[in-house]
């Protein structure tokens, strides 16, 4: 397979039509290149008139609080036009993750396999904060992780062992971490 842009909207997938509506000068295919981080600012800083403001009010508070989940997920780094195919296995959990707490569903098991891989220090905060909101919405989020902070910050642990494949499978030790040593909420 040969794949090609289109002479016509030169790979945007849109029609002429759509691709010369602009806002702030915007196209819709320029802001879906900027980072999560730059279409945050973009559309929570938009210079509009009280009537604009007004017209757009809903649509934006949806755009910038989407925008916020996969902030606070640690993905402000992506661009919007990022290919599924082209995510990590982290990225896409985390994904699955931000569009999960959009939906602020109740009474969920959330199972999450290392959430935390690739995550940058600050981001792992982010993340474990997001954790804890899922967690304080009435939900279930069980972890399998072997991040240090991530294990600190758990309600209960089970520490499964006592080695890695054949050699485990088996409860070594289970209960709270000490508090003394949690990470604090930020």
């Amino acid at each position: 397979m040969n794949a090609r842009p289109c002479e016509t909207c030169g790979g945007a997938r849109l029609k002429p039509e759509a691709l010369a509506v602009r806002v702030h000068g915007k196209s819709v295919t320029d802001t879906t290149a900027m980072s999560v981080k730059e279409a945050l600012h973009f559309f929570g800083s938009l210079p509009l008139s009280p009537q604009q403001a007004e017209i757009a009010r809903r649509i934006l508070k949806e755009i910038v609080e989407r925008l916020r989940f996969l902030t606070d997920v640690g993905l402000d780094y992506l661009s919007l036009d990022r290919t599924a195919a082209s995510l990590s296995g982290g990225e896409a959990q985390r994904i699955r993750l931000a569009t999960q707490i959009g939906s602020s569903l109740v009474g969920v098991l959330y199972i999450l396999d290392e959430p935390s891989i690739g995550c940058h220090q600050r981001d792992n905060t982010q993340l474990l904060n997001t954790l804890r909101r899922l967690r304080d919405l009435g939900n279930t989020v069980l972890v399998v992780e072997h991040d240090r902070d991530a294990i600190l910050c758990a309600d209960h642990v089970i520490d499964m062992g006592p080695g890695a494949g054949v050699h485990g499978g088996y409860v070594v030790a289970q209960g709270r971490p000490p508090r003394s040593s949690r990470t604090p909420t930020r």
